[in-house]
């Protein structure tokens, strides 16, 4: 292929990155060297402020080296809000399309942009470590290292998240009773859902595994009578949620540990919920996840499995932002992966339900909270971090609208010896 490129070692940023378009540029963008590409009178436009932006985006391509530079600021994007910056995504990853340069283009490329580009700056204090360094320090998946993953994650500020999730304090997916409800109506409807669906009643036992800040527990034991214990990794998770209970009244119903869920000794649940914590174990784990829960349950106690999944069964590692700025050590798989694990531990598989277009509204309201309330946010954990779950919620809203991941509740039951299961001939929930 004959190069299209200009042999000239004075070669510009917006020259390059417009040769390397297959359909030419959805955006404006703009550089420091005084260089642009696109239509300028695009609604959206891509500013690189300065050359350690440009070095992240060449020793680093792709989405990682984009967040680098977006979340050090050395990247703006013009015309959404940081908060928000959805409408921008959807528009990039819609037709933003790069061509792989030719050998000689490479090496034009390269010598217009300088070589002294190539060495990586540091990455923003945001980023978590790679894999292959986080396992010299413990074991996928063990105690100590899921725990250290989980606070990098949820001990950011508990104030930052009451002003991102709102009142629930509820980082899990709501169902949407119509598509008008608020998102704190859709919470309730969430947490009611998976009280149906596990037939609590007063003075039942629950198990909530993964309790977040305890809204599952709290509304198990206020609304339907039950004895409820929750388990979470992270201090200040535990910390909010026994504050919660006690500010509620429910501290003779309702208890939260610091815990890992396998430190759990007591037995004989008549119901457990799993919500947003299975993201977290590791697939090869599943086996033992899933038997440790069936063995805390009492014969005809009922499991509730919530948590994203892809859009099929194959292996496929998370992305490098997604790995390095949210969720540590994360792994997906699909719903029928899920299925066959619970069920190869014992478990009857009673129902299953994909509420995919429900966690794309509730990534929405996420993110208005985020635009609401963006100076104190700001305030609170830094423009940086801010930055980081803008992207991060409006890029997985796009991603359950296209359904590329989903969301499936699975409710299993330990089924007695002589096959009962306590269920009625047909659902009530």
């Amino acid at each position: 292929m004959k190069s299209t490129l200009k042999q000239t070692p004075t070669l510009s940023i917006g020259d390059a990155v417009a040769s390397l378009l297959r359909d030419g540029m959805p955006v404006r963008f703009s550089a420091y060297d005084g260089s642009s590409a696109g239509p300028p009178d695009a609604e959206i436009e891509l500013e690189l402020k300065n050359q350690r932006g440009l070095s992240y985006l060449l020793t680093a391509p792709g989405d990682l080296g984009m967040a680098r530079a977006y979340v050090s600021g050395d990247l703006a994007v013009n015309g959404v809000h940081p908060g928000n910056p959805y409408e921008a995504l959807r528009l990039l990853q819609s037709h933003l399309r790069f061509r792989r340069p030719t050998p000689a283009e490479a090496l034009t490329l390269l010598r217009g942009l300088g070589l002294s580009n190539l060495k990586p700056p540091p990455p923003p204090p945001q980023e978590h470590l790679p894999r292959w360094r986080r396992a010299m320090e413990g074991l996928r998946h063990s105690m100590s290292r899921d725990a250290e993953v989980i606070a990098h994650h949820y001990d950011v500020s508990n104030r930052f998240y009451e002003l991102v999730l709102g009142p629930s304090m509820t980082y899990t997916c709501a169902v949407y009773p119509t598509a008008d409800a608020t998102l704190e109506e859709a919470q309730a409807e969430k947490y009611d859902l998976v009280c149906r669906k596990l037939g609590l009643q007063p003075g039942m036992r629950l198990l909530d595994v993964g309790c977040g800040w305890a809204g599952m527990v709290r509304h198990a034991a206020k609304h339907y009578g039950v004895q409820a214990l929750g388990v979470t990794l992270s201090r200040e998770q535990a910390q909010w949620g026994k504050e919660a209970i006690d500010r509620e009244g429910l501290g003779d119903l309702a208890e939260v540990r610091h815990s890992d869920y396998r430190d759990v000794l007591e037995g004989d649940f008549d119901a457990i919920s799993s919500i947003g914590l299975t993201e977290h174990i590791g697939v090869r784990n599943y086996p033992a996840y899933f038997g440790f829960l069936r063995d805390r349950l009492k014969p005809e106690g009922r499991l509730l499995n919530h948590c994203i999944t892809r859009a099929h069964n194959r292996r496929e590692e998370t992305g490098a932002f997604i790995d390095r700025y949210v969720f540590p050590d994360g792994e997906l798989i699909g719903s029928g992966t899920i299925i066959t694990e619970a069920q190869d531990a014992g478990l009857e598989v009673m129902h299953e339900e994909n509420l995919r277009l429900h966690y794309a509204l509730t990534l929405a309201g996420w993110c208005q909270n985020l635009v609401d309330n963006w100076d104190e946010c700001v305030a609170e954990v830094g423009e940086g971090t801010a930055r980081v779950w803008g992207l991060y919620m409006a890029g997985s809203r796009l991603a359950f609208e296209r359904n590329e991941i989903q969301l499936h509740q699975v409710l299993a039951v330990r089924t007695t010896e002589d096959g009962k299961d306590g269920f009625s001939l047909r659902p009530t929930w």
